[in-house]
């Protein structure tokens, strides 16, 4: 799954400093490990965002045909979101925030 949610960063352009903080700011030695696939073990908090960022790609790969519309998603100004992107608001950092971007998204997906 840390391999998915690499992959996934790329897509959404993000750089080292934003996907360490949607891991749970792990250590930049550590991120780097990650990164180069060296896991030795990934700390319960950071495997729950890794759940929640998976779900929320998974709901954006549902919610558009086209997938780079998904993925440019991540950054538009949103009115849900006080005008904010739902990347600003996952960066805010806490797990709740990613969950809250999940939840809306699943929220979304229900009506269909």
């Amino acid at each position: 799954m840390l391999r998915a949610a690499f992959n996934l960063f790329a897509r959404w352009q993000l750089d080292g400093a934003q996907a360490r903080r949607l891991l749970g700011s792990p250590s930049e030695r550590t991120f780097q490990r990650w990164k180069a696939g060296d896991v030795a073990s990934i700390p319960h908090d950071t495997v729950c965002r890794l759940g929640d960022l998976m779900g929320i790609h998974k709901a954006l790969r549902y919610m558009f045909v086209d997938p780079q519309r998904g993925y440019d998603w991540i950054r538009k100004p949103n009115s849900e979101f006080a005008g904010h992107s739902a990347l600003d608001r996952m960066l805010q950092g806490a797990p709740s925030d990613l969950f809250a971007i999940r939840a809306y998204l699943d929220a979304e997906r229900a009506g269909w």
